[in-house]
């Protein structure tokens, strides 16, 4: 499994990301600066987390533009995958490969803390080591992560399964509370119609080392990693 991670200018979480695949995988992944346009050979293509181009305009919307984004799309488009967390998924919404917008947090706050998840399926290959209905401790640090969408997408993405996870309680609950940046029903990932490629704002890669404080985050990682080796 041959992985690509992208490097935008402010970007702060490529090395996280790195450590969680090398961890999986065994294999360095490749570091792709924005100005890249070549994604060959590459199975999985990474967008991590950090303030890309600092966050001015909208988040993640400067990135949107970037020369890589063209090969990321045509990469989607092959049916490649793509994962985009916290700033990535920011980015996938605003280059159009998911729906919907992460909006200012509920509270105009920066929110920086652990968060739980609950995971909506366990048949993809980013949730196979899961099982439905798990929940997982995730750290979440971003000021923009209220996911909106109007409701007929929200009533797509429903039912058709591509919600991926919810802020939930440590036991499962889907309840306001849990929902620390206000995002609509409580979303916190979503997928792409064909499954492959999912954002989302919490941070698994954070949580997947004892010395992390966890290891809640390794699944994610491990099950990308199989469905792709296999």
């Amino acid at each position: 499994m041959k992985a690509g991670i992208v490097v935008f200018p402010g970007i702060n979480r490529e090395r996280d990301m790195a450590i969680a695949l090398e961890l999986a995988s065994g294999v360095k992944p490749r570091m792709i600066w924005h100005k890249e346009t070549d994604l060959s050979g590459l199975d999985l293509v990474v967008i991590p987390g950090g303030f890309s181009y600092g966050d001015y305009l909208r988040c993640g919307a400067m990135a949107a533009q970037s020369p890589v984004m063209a090969s990321i799309r045509a990469h989607a488009a092959r049916g490649g995958h793509v994962l985009g967390v916290c700033n990535g998924f920011q980015i996938l919404t605003e280059a159009g490969l998911l729906p919907g917008a992460l909006l200012h947090n509920a509270g105009l706050r920066f929110l920086s803390m652990d968060c739980h998840l609950r995971v909506e399926r366990a048949d993809t290959d980013y949730t196979r080591q899961y099982q439905a209905g798990a929940v997982f401790r995730s750290p979440m640090a971003h000021g923009d992560g209220n996911y909106f969408a109007d409701d007929a997408t929200l009533d797509r993405l429903e039912g058709e399964g591509l919600v991926a996870f919810r802020y939930a309680t440590p036991e499962g609950a889907i309840v306001p509370a849990a929902n620390l940046n206000g995002s609509q029903r409580n979303i916190a990932g979503i997928y792409s119609a064909n499954l492959r490629v999912l954002g989302l704002m919490p941070h698994p890669e954070d949580l997947v080392d004892p010395l992390m404080g966890g290891t809640d985050g390794k699944p994610l990682f491990d099950g990308i990693v199989a469905a792709l080796a296999a």
